[in-house]
């Protein structure tokens, strides 16, 4: 627990964490390593909430939590609380956020954003309204804390790609392949809000924004679900989500970009791969990888091209400063230590922090037109120039 003094003499900022399970343990394990490597603001690990009472105290103790509750809304009244980070399930996170923001606390919330559109404009308005006191607030994409993510955008932005023809974006797990893996809240629309799509083609969209900017402009797009009833508690359960999507995505540059995501997919365990192809270059990268990127120079003489690996764990390279000397690989959980880092920084600047909550909504808006698309079997969707503009961040935070 980082429970020093802050140097201008004021309290530590208190954290309340909301969800205890994959990304709350996630979360935990970032806000207790953050201050040990990146010069942060004082912060404390005041309050972790959960429904069970007996279960959320248990964790709040593991994970390094002073207390734990379960009443998320005598949480966010309390006056030693200043962040809420919000890590329960995507149904409960408009709510949330929107009274946290409404009670001046700075407000992260992991992706996607909101269960739909509807909600996740209503969010991103009440995070403009709270900027205007000075109250911040963040969308958990950490992948665009990968170090080599982060340089493939420098190195996209510096131009040495030249103009991006077209971008791969794979994400494909195999968690859902047999048909008898049971029903959970994830594989119900209520709940979930999508399946495959929301879940990781938003970490994929997301990404392909990150890298290159700009805004998309039309989508197509397909969603299926190849398991439709799962064993739950009441027998045998309609699944109401899709297994996997599929996107073609036009951005305002010209560049074309495919998704596909899926759960269903034997064999990958958490494969996120990225290509991107260039007039003068093309970028590889690989999730399980994480540490490494593929670099192609077309500018050389065609007989010295070829994909060179650069691992990406120097200390000139985004956020490596802080960890081992060169050679030593970090994890994916280091994605998350540097999502804490940028956002506590944001907050003591009094910057606004990315992605914000109007880039999660563009990612939204994306995932809405997917669904149209694919309901209405493949229809291109135009999406408004004015609704889904993105504002790039700064490659090189936390380097």
């Amino acid at each position: 627990m980082n429970s020093q003094d802050s140097p201008d003499g004021r309290r530590p900022l208190g954290v309340a964490m909301i969800g205890y399970a994959f990304m709350g343990k996630a979360h935990s394990n970032a806000w207790r390593n953050v201050a040990s490597y990146f010069d942060v603001p004082a912060f404390e690990q005041r309050v972790l909430v959960g429904r069970d009472s007996a279960g959320v105290a248990a964790a709040a103790e593991k994970y390094g939590w002073a207390e734990s509750a379960t009443d998320w809304r005598e949480v966010i009244a309390r006056d030693d609380v200043d962040i809420v980070d919000i890590c329960a399930p995507g149904w409960m996170h408009a709510e949330i956020a929107i009274a946290a923001l409404e009670a001046g606390k700075h407000v992260l919330v992991e992706k996607p954003l909101a269960n739909t559109l509807a909600e996740a404009e209503a969010m991103a308005e009440a995070a403009r309204a709270a900027r205007e006191h000075g109250v911040q607030s963040m969308v958990g994409f950490n992948y665009r804390r990968v170090p080599a993510l982060a340089l493939a955008r420098e190195l996209i932005a510096e131009g040495r790609l030249g103009t991006v023809r077209h971008v791969r974006a794979a994400y494909l797990q195999d968690w859902l392949v047999d048909p008898d893996s049971p029903m959970t809240w994830r594989l119900n629309k209520d709940t979930a809000g999508s399946g495959a799509l929301g879940d990781i083609a938003s970490h994929a969209i997301d990404q392909v924004l990150f890298l290159l900017g700009g805004q998309v402009t039309e989508v197509s797009g397909r969603t299926h679900t190849f398991t439709t009833h799962r064993p739950g508690a009441q027998g045998l359960e309609e699944v109401t989500v899709d297994d996997a999507a599929w996107a073609t995505l036009t951005l305002a540059s010209g560049a074309i970009a495919s998704v596909e995501v899926s759960r269903v997919a034997a064999g990958r365990k958490n494969s996120l791969k990225l290509e991107i192809y260039g007039e003068k270059g093309s970028i590889l990268f690989d999730l399980e990888d994480l540490n490494e990127l593929g670099f192609l120079d077309a500018t050389l003489p065609a007989r010295e091209q070829g994909f060179r690996r650069i691992l990406v764990n120097e200390p000139e390279h985004p956020y490596l400063a802080a960890w081992w000397p060169q050679g030593h690989i970090i994890g994916w959980e280091h994605t998350f230590t540097h999502e804490m880092r940028d956002f506590l920084v944001a907050i003591a600047a009094g910057t606004e922090p990315t992605p914000s909550f109007e880039d999660g909504l563009t990612v939204q808006r994306i995932l809405a037109a997917v669904e149209e698309s694919s309901a209405a079997k493949s229809t291109l969707i135009q999406l408004s120039t004015q609704a889904a503009v993105l504002v790039p961040a700064t490659a090189a935070e936390g380097a």
